[in-house]
């Protein structure tokens, strides 16, 4: 496959087969997204495979409350907040059968000095998305799915994301990343904007 068939073809997948996705293509997505940029050369990321489905169902809850908080923050109507509710917990939305939450570690840095603290965060979070990104691409190859879950950084949810991890406080949940064959053909979106109306050349 041309990396412009895996970038074009790229799209957000919500629905999922029960099929199972093999420990060999978890790996492949581990090993592509490790190949990404990393500030520092640091690889202070961590990449925690939930699969057994007592940890997957707890998980998929927590996506479900964090979906809540989102659209209660934007004030979105009963009715509509019902029908979400409907799509998640009996149609299925985001149920997947395996999850890999994307987590790095506070503790490796580069720059010493509190005075660098939020930037040493900012390049920690940004290697790590660079590091999904490859996990993405890497799945349409394999014809897997995948979805990006941020609704999961909620207060109270972060923390119960990473005590079902094992980790302490030290460990910043950057995403969560549903992968599993789709249920459906994907059909990419097209972008609202083109490239032309987001460049700047100077």
């Amino acid at each position: 496959m041309e990396l412009d068939e895996a970038i074009n073809n790229r799209t957000s997948v919500r629905y999922f087969s029960e099929e199972p996705v093999p420990r060999e293509a978890i790996m492949k997505l581990i090993g592509s997204a490790i190949r990404a940029p990393t500030a520092s050369g640091l690889e202070n990321w961590l990449f925690v495979v939930f699969q057994s489905e007592e940890v997957r169902r707890k998980l998929h809850e927590l996506i479900a409350e964090g979906m809540k908080k989102y659209y209660m923050a934007v004030n979105l109507p009963e009715e509509k907040m019902e029908k979400l509710r409907r799509r998640i917990l009996e149609e299925g939305m985001f149920w997947a059968p395996v999850y890999i939450g994307v987590f790095m570690d506070k503790r490796t840095r580069f720059l010493p000095g509190k005075e660098f603290d939020e930037l040493e965060f900012i390049w920690s979070v940004e290697s790590a998305a660079m590091a999904i990104q490859n996990l993405m691409l890497k799945a349409v190859e394999l014809g897997l799915g995948t979805v990006y879950i941020g609704v999961t950084n909620f207060q109270g949810i972060e923390e119960k994301v990473r005590e079902l991890a094992g980790l302490d406080e030290n460990y910043y949940l950057v995403g969560v990343i549903p992968v599993g064959y789709p249920r459906a053909e994907p059909r990419p979106r097209k972008r609202r904007k083109k490239a032309e109306d987001v460049v700047k050349f100077i």
